[in-house]
């Protein structure tokens, strides 16, 4: 259920992708333990991408979105961050701007999510597989 989009430049190597999306996997498995984690990624030519209205004006700076269910846990949010960060700052090493990666996590309460039909609120399965994460 936790869907990542990853907004980056051309250029990364087949297995560099590969293995940064098996260490961002890793990472939000880590934190959620929800199946079915799914990352898409979204390549842009440096001239498709402006700073201050310049196409092109500095190394593109990679953006993660997570759509992801409620998770309380600061320190979670943390080593999750950091992990994701560190697996795009190794695939896109001397094509991108990694140092400043930005992470944005979108957190949905689960009558918010919609799947197969039915809001994952009614889902016994997911409401039990997320019950650790919105304990305070």
């Amino acid at each position: 259920m936790p869907q990542l989009f990853i907004e980056a430049p051309t250029g990364i190597q087949p297995d560099a992708k590969r293995q940064m999306m098996r260490e961002i996997t890793d990472a939000v498995d880590a934190a959620f333990r929800i199946p079915d984690v799914r990352i898409w990624l979204r390549e842009y030519p440096a001239d498709n991408v402006a700073q201050d209205g310049r196409p092109a004006a500095e190394p593109v700076r990679p953006v993660c979105f997570l759509e992801v269910p409620e998770l309380k846990d600061l320190d979670t949010k943390r080593e999750m961050s950091a992990r994701i960060h560190a697996a795009i700052a190794t695939a896109y090493a001397g094509i991108a701007n990694t140092e400043e990666t930005l992470v944005l996590m979108n957190h949905y309460p689960l009558e918010n999510a919609g799947w197969a039909g039915r809001l994952q609120s009614d889902n016994p399965e997911i409401v039990a597989a997320v019950e650790h994460l919105t304990r305070d």
